[in-house]
């Protein structure tokens, strides 16, 4: 998954508008343009198409976490140079407040089957022998999953 696809499915779920999406990014202490969500958000083969670097999908996602569960006090943390999908999902989860089982029942709405342990080894360090890589295809049906909860039609 590219973070793009990240991104518009975030702002679809959550049905974000430009001026929200702003007001995200300014949570994090980053300021955008309209412009550059625009190019952002548009689809791949579209001529004014950007892609979103993996510093600025983790100023969003930081923002997000902001917007959804305060701004802590002091210093904002930094935004990580480089995600995976081990990264965006542990984002996700701290964003929406997300506990094991309520992230089985995301996956169980789109009809995967995943267990509490297999949910924890995604947010193990990689360096322990319990770690598991987050595949694309967990992401986009976690995403789809979120969709199917939060999407207000």
């Amino acid at each position: 998954m590219n973070n793009n696809d990240v991104i518009r499915r975030v702002r679809y779920t959550f049905d974000f508008n430009d001026d929200k999406m702003i007001e995200i990014f300014a949570l994090a202490d980053v300021e955008v343009t309209r412009a550059q969500i625009s190019e952002w958000l548009k689809r791949d083969d579209d001529p004014d198409f950007k892609g979103i670097y993996d510093k600025d999908l983790a100023r969003f996602l930081n923002g997000f976490i902001n917007l959804k569960r305060g701004k802590r006090e002091g210093p904002q943390p930094a935004p990580e140079k480089t995600l995976n999908n081990n990264l965006i999902l542990r984002k996700l989860k701290i964003a929406l407040n997300l506990r094991d089982d309520e992230m089985v029942e995301i996956f169980d709405l789109v009809d995967m089957r995943i267990s509490k342990h297999e949910i924890n080894a995604f947010f193990r360090k990689p360096t322990q022998s319990q770690f598991r890589f987050c595949k694309d295809q967990f992401l986009r049906n976690f995403l789809y999953g979120m969709q199917k909860k939060y999407r207000k039609d």
